[in-house]
């Protein structure tokens, strides 16, 4: 590390591209001894890690570092987006949570994030505490180590409610937007009705008409 590192919150999310499953989006605090350990772990940006190495790292995370972790159940995220109908409004306002969860009880001046919509849309979405803070946006921002750390553990938590989700329905549910996804969207619906379809995935995307 540098003599320069300057301690930073990272953002990210995950579930964002997922018919299936939650939103979920994650702050973490980094400080120069934090960055050393996750970078000594081989912490990266979640899409080059398997699950079962992203679950054995975040605990790790959780463990050496101020995090917060927003995860937005299906229920929860339609009835968001059908009151704010922008899906970069909406992640603005979950990535400003973490922001602000973390600023209750630590000191920090600056904070980045990967580039998803206006920059303003988080700063306006910040309350009181996050005000003062330096906010970026920057692209590929998981090169990051904060940001990486925050992409860690937003899918760690997604992948885990995935799990319970699947041990609560008894369905297998698949990430992505893949054909698969429609047949286990017509499988939840042969067995739960379609009206509960809500409680599982989406309801913006495209497939949910489809189906």
């Amino acid at each position: 590390m540098s003599e320069k590192f300057v301690s930073h919150i990272g953002t990210d999310e995950s579930g964002k591209g997922d018919f299936f499953g939650p939103l979920v989006i994650a702050g973490v605090l980094v400080d120069e001894k934090s960055a050393k350990i996750f970078t000594d772990l081989g912490i990266k940006d979640s899409k080059k890690l398997s699950d079962k190495k992203m679950l054995v790292m975040a605990a790790e995370i959780k463990k050496n570092a101020p995090h917060s972790i927003i995860a937005i159940s299906n229920g929860k995220y339609n009835e968001l987006y059908a009151n704010i109908k922008n899906l970069n409004k909406l992640l603005a306002w979950g990535h400003a949570r973490a922001i602000e969860n973390i600023l209750n009880s630590n000191t920090c001046e600056y904070a980045l994030s990967d580039k998803f919509g206006d920059e303003s849309l988080i700063k306006n979405a910040l309350m009181k505490n996050g005000q003062s803070i330096r906010l970026e946006q920057m692209v590929r921002a998981e090169s990051d180590i904060a940001v990486a750390a925050a992409s860690v553990l937003a899918r760690a938590t997604f992948v885990q409610k995935m799990e319970n989700m699947e041990n609560t329905y008894g369905i297998k549910f698949p990430k992505g937007c893949s054909g698969l996804v429609k047949t286990a969207a017509t499988e939840f619906i042969q067995k739960f009705g379609k009206q509960r379809l809500h409680e599982v995935c989406k309801t913006h995307f495209k497939t949910y008409n489809e189906v």
